[in-house]
């Protein structure tokens, strides 16, 4: 038998999590590979290849088990929609306990009146993250050593005037950047009035992603 090999996670459940067996073990550790890499879950299929297995029906039961025992959420006969829960039982987020002023004092916070989920954020499509070098973005509360996650852009021209995106411009490097699409143009500006912003024809720039988080370490 397995008992959880980490420590939970902030805001999770102080229980433990019922151990499991070696079978459930195997294909939990694979989803959790599978899905830190994929960014998204796998399909029953998938998993009976994982595991060597030819029929749907221990993969099924395994993953009845996992979710009983608070491992993941799954809903049954739809695979993509199976989540890993980490903390075990009870893990909602991060607990919200009020404002803070950054003025004057307000009253200060008591219990957790909601809570903040990140899961949506994580587990975003092809989300990537890149290290901020500069300080172009500063008006933008973006600063140099910051981390920020980008999502990946299928199709720029859908993208609102404004968005932060990184850009690859070719020849030059790639850049983050408030996007402006000008007809045939791309106009890539910085939020920081020392820095001009950059102009080109929409064919010589890349958008690789816009911005969905940042992360500033403390």
């Amino acid at each position: 038998m397995f008992a959880p090999s980490r420590p939970p996670l902030p805001g999770a459940s102080a229980q433990p999590l019922e151990p499991l067996t070696s079978a459930q073990q195997e294909l939990y550790g694979w989803l959790e590979r599978y899905i830190q890499q994929h960014r998204h879950s796998p399909s029953i299929r998938q998993m009976m290849e994982a595991m060597g297995l030819r029929s749907p029906a221990p993969i099924q039961s395994r993953l009845r088990h996992l979710q009983q025992k608070g491992w993941i959420t799954w809903q049954e006969g739809q695979a993509r929609t199976l989540q890993l829960l980490g903390g075990g039982p009870g893990f909602g987020g991060i607990p919200v306990l009020g404002a803070v002023a950054a003025g004057g004092l307000i009253e200060s916070f008591d219990d957790a009146r909601e809570r903040l989920d990140l899961a949506p954020v994580l587990e975003t499509r092809g989300l990537f993250a890149l290290s901020v070098n500069g300080d172009s973005m500063v008006d933008a509360h973006i600063a140099d050593g910051d981390v920020v996650l980008m999502e990946p852009v299928a199709d720029p021209t859908r993208l609102k005037e404004g968005t932060i995106v990184c850009a690859t411009v070719s020849g030059s490097g790639t850049t983050l950047k408030h996007f402006h699409r000008q007809g045939a143009q791309v106009r890539l500006e910085a939020a920081n009035p020392a820095y001009a912003p950059i102009c080109l024809p929409a064919e010589e720039v890349l958008v690789q992603g816009r911005l969905v988080a940042v992360w500033r370490q403390v």
